[in-house]
């Protein structure tokens, strides 16, 4: 413990030693900072409570002023006039300390609102300093590690999480005014499918049963699907054991939403009606600035075709491989390096080298070769393809959309043919789902789903370039 820890230490005692509860139960709280400073005019005068973390605090003998925090902003308050008592308990209040301040609210002679304190309440006794705001959180890691912290000294950091939380309010009400149900799917799955990825293993001890954190919520949205709820969707946590970097982190969130009776075009209208929604209600404009550079949402988005796309950009039709040799010798003449030694994973990487960064207004990714959908139907009028896009926005994977594969007879030999990839060493091939094959025997509508990352979105709207940013405890490693 530093010389100043136990200075706190010993105020705390100096409180409890004159009877004052340090850690009280409530306070009447009456508003809120911003409400005083936006209604001064019908306020000044009059008596409030605010409450809130202390944040700096100057004194001038008789007279001290303090700044406020609480959820919405700061106020100033202004301290005179008290008993000499009173002055000296004020004058033993510390940086992050929890105060109730009741007065009257006033303009200093430099014109800025403030609360004439009449009395004052210790509501939380800290025993630790806070950080220097520019160089105490000037570590990344350390934000992420102690994010209370980070939120206490940085104001742009609360406003990306309310963003964040706005951005899924308005999701939520997109959803619901169109009839679509939430629901809730789980998490521990003995089965996982839904993706291609590497999941988290548990075990069940009541069960004696090893589970796994699920990947992706689709496989058990399209059961609800079979069993009637035509309209669902689903704001998730899922799971995937990868690197983490700027925009992957193993644990996220998404929403999927899945319809009967359509298709992956009516989800691109779908998807453009939502981002304008999300816009306007967020930006108040179609139109904003990410990184600096104008972002239109603005429907109809582009349309890319990412097999014309790559063939023009590096020259090679992904269409004629007859095998994953053939992939990975056209990834050696490019000079890329693949994940895994198959060919969804060399267009990935033709992708990401070649069309993906040329991309940013919204823009719907379509044309995917069918060997890369194994849950998804071909193509009208091109079997070698599948009815799928996936959204990029300023560059970044946002989500993915299928029309649905609907005949168990298909989706069996595609679930055998995943099992094949595995048995040849890819790790994210999807394996077999026995009982939802058994569920789809029963009939699945037509259906088209999509998934959106949530933290990516959150990254756009608050003009982020790390999820990181955007997610309150972002993994990190243990020290």
């Amino acid at each position: 413990m530093n010389k100043m820890e136990t200075d706190r230490l010993e105020k705390l005692k100096a409180w409890e030693a004159e009877g004052v509860n340090a850690y009280p139960y409530s306070y009447a709280r009456t508003h809120y900072s911003t409400q005083v400073k936006g209604d001064y005019d019908s306020l000044e005068g009059k008596e409030v409570s605010v409450a809130g973390r202390l944040m700096t605090k100057r004194s001038f003998g008789k007279l001290a002023f303090a700044s406020l925090q609480d959820s919405r902003g700061r106020i100033q308050l202004m301290v005179h006039g008290l008993p000499e008592e009173e002055m000296k308990r004020f004058e033993r209040l510390d940086a992050g300390d929890w105060i109730g301040a009741k007065g009257k609210v006033t303009k200093t002679k430099k014109g800025e609102i403030s609360v004439e304190v009449n009395e004052f309440t210790l509501l939380a006794k800290s025993l630790r300093e806070l950080p220097e705001k520019f160089h105490g959180l000037s570590d990344t890691e350390l934000r992420y590690r102690k994010r209370y912290l980070d939120l206490i000294m940085n104001q742009e950091s609360r406003e990306n999480f309310v963003m964040r939380s706005r951005m899924i309010t308005t999701m939520r009400a997109f959803f619901d005014e169109r009839d679509y149900l939430e629901v809730e799917t789980p998490v521990l799955q003995s089965t996982y499918g839904g993706a291609a990825a590497k999941p988290f293993k548990t075990h069940h001890k009541a069960l004696n049963t090893d589970f796994y954190l699920r990947i992706a919520d689709e496989l058990y949205l399209k059961r609800l699907i079979i069993g009637g709820f035509e309209k669902v969707y689903e704001f998730g946590k899922d799971f995937r054991n990868e690197d983490i970097d700027s925009s992957h982190n193993p644990e996220f969130t998404q929403v999927e939403f899945y319809s009967a009776f359509e298709d992956y075009e009516d989800f691109m209208r779908l998807t453009e009606e939502l981002f304008s929604t999300l816009a306007k209600k967020l930006k108040e404009s179609e139109s904003f600035d990410y990184q600096s550079k104008k972002l239109s949402f603005k429907a109809p988005f582009e349309r890319v075709s990412l097999v014309e796309a790559i063939k023009k950009e590096s020259k090679i039709d992904v269409l004629s491989w007859e095998s994953d040799a053939d992939a990975l010798k056209a990834a050696e003449d490019k000079g890329l390096k693949v994940n895994q030694p198959t060919r969804a994973h060399v267009v990935d990487a033709l992708f990401d080298e070649f069309v993906q960064p040329k991309l940013w207004n919204p823009a719907f990714v379509t044309d995917y070769p069918a060997y890369m959908c194994p849950l998804t139907k071909v193509k009208r009028g091109e079997e070698r393809l599948a009815e799928r896009f996936e959204l990029f926005i300023a560059g970044i994977e946002c989500g993915n959309c299928y029309s649905e594969l609907t005949n168990p007879l298909v989706q069996k030999r595609m679930f055998e043919a995943q099992a094949n990839e595995r048995e040849k060493g890819n790790e994210e091939a999807q394996p077999m789902d026995k009982e939802f094959l058994e569920a789809i025997e029963h009939g699945m509508p037509p259906t088209a789903g999509m998934g959106l990352g949530i933290g990516r979105l959150a990254m756009i709207f608050s003009n982020q370039t790390s999820i990181k940013e955007v997610i309150l405890f972002p993994s990190v490693k243990p020290k």
